[in-house]
């Protein structure tokens, strides 16, 4: 008797007894983050993470994402996210990698890095007006949230988001990392379609060289005017830049190692498996999910539409430095895969055209402008709201 009573109460404590349709679901969604991944090569480092987290999330009764639990994925997200420690301590790592080299030689593509988060504004407004369809509600903290995703910067996007509406980033950070990966599918067509073949063709004149100066002293420049003009945006851009200066000024070379390797590396597991840990069914499938999907795609086709418009603009004044439209593309903040397209749709209408070094310039422009229009709604939505 108790022998059959013990093995009917282990029978209704198994997984397979207590999991729900929607966990099952969401444990695919992992496995097809995981496929993506593993077998398309998109952005392996993070989604490996995060679709595993989606998996570990969702296993019934394990509770792995429960804090009150001491589910360790939980945990990660309540030190890591909730702090919004980890996304500063990835932008630490970006800028020890990041060579600004490019930026500095030519100044003028910061105004297409900026023209690129012109997306960011556009999905804010798209997801606000949503709300005349019942089934869709987002407040404006919401709405900041996911126009972030039109930066491509998928820690400016984690960090906006668990200030502003932390319950919704599980889609907003799958949506902001899948676009990322996905830059070398969504771009090229935009690319082609705004562009003419004699367009795609000019060749660039060869960036003038930066010094060590220079290099040194821009990182400073960039904190000293974030710290004038909007304190706000300081947490990321001081990350960022702090990171910058260790690479650049050549004297804790052991610092920027680590910044570059093992710290990138440790946070960037923990971020991953942290962001799957918001994946759970019973907030993850909900018609806002399919919102935020759709708005992150159209964000981030303006933010591309947008540079490349401003750079054929520019070159209408540029009549002696021709600028090839094409890098317009790369000020979104995917670094360095956004350039890294630039320069292949480049070469396929002319072979001989390396755009690479040229496309970085808006590339990390892209970087400083996420943080800054970051720096913006953190600033101005709670005021607004209030």
């Amino acid at each position: 008797m108790n022998l059959g009573y013990a093995l009917k109460e282990f029978w209704m404590s198994t997984g397979l007894m207590n999991i729900t349709w929607g966990q099952i679901i969401m444990i695919i969604v992992g496995g097809v983050l995981l496929y993506l991944a593993i077998k398309k090569g998109f952005e392996p480092l993070l989604l490996v993470p995060i679709g595993f987290g989606a998996i570990l999330s969702n296993i019934p009764l394990a509770e792995i994402a429960n804090f009150e639990a001491n589910g360790f994925i939980g945990i990660m997200y309540h030190v890591g996210i909730e702090t919004g420690l980890f996304p500063l301590l990835i932008f630490m790592g970006i800028g020890a990698m990041t060579d600004f080299g490019p930026l500095i030689a030519n100044p003028k593509t910061l105004l297409l890095g900026a023209a690129a988060q012109f997306g960011i504004f556009c999905a804010l407004l798209g997801a606000l007006a949503l709300n005349y369809f019942s089934f869709i509600n987002f407040d404006l903290f919401d709405a900041a949230s996911i126009g972030i995703i039109g930066g491509a910067d998928g820690p400016t996007a984690i960090y906006v988001t668990s200030r502003l509406s932390p319950e919704l980033l599980g889609p907003i950070a799958v949506a902001a990392y899948s676009y990322m990966a996905l830059v070398p599918i969504i771009q090229p067509p935009i690319m082609r379609a705004l562009t003419t073949k004699e367009e795609r063709m000019i060749k660039m004149e060869q960036l003038k060289p930066v010094s060590q100066l220079e290099k040194i002293l821009f990182p400073i420049a960039v904190l000293a005017i974030c710290i004038l003009l909007l304190p706000s945006a300081t947490p990321l851009i001081g990350s960022l830049m702090f990171g910058n200066l260790a690479k650049e000024c050549g004297v804790v070379n052991r610092l920027s190692d680590t910044m570059q390797n093992s710290l990138m590396n440790i946070v960037t597991i923990f971020l991953g498996l942290a962001v799957g840990s918001k994946m759970q069914a019973d907030k993850f499938l909900k018609p806002e999910t399919l919102g935020i999907l759709i708005l992150g795609l159209i964000a981030f086709t303006i933010g591309t539409a947008t540079g490349i418009v401003l750079a054929k603009l520019m070159n209408k004044f540029s009549k002696k430095h021709p600028i090839n439209p094409l890098i317009g593309a790369a000020g979104v903040s995917a670094v360095p895969m956004a350039a890294r397209v630039v320069n292949k749709v480049g070469q396929e209408a002319n072979p001989h055209n390396f755009l690479l070094m040229h496309a970085m310039g808006p590339n990390v422009a892209g970087v400083l402008g996420s943080a800054v229009a970051a720096g913006v709604l953190l600033s101005i939505v709670p005021t607004l709201a209030g």
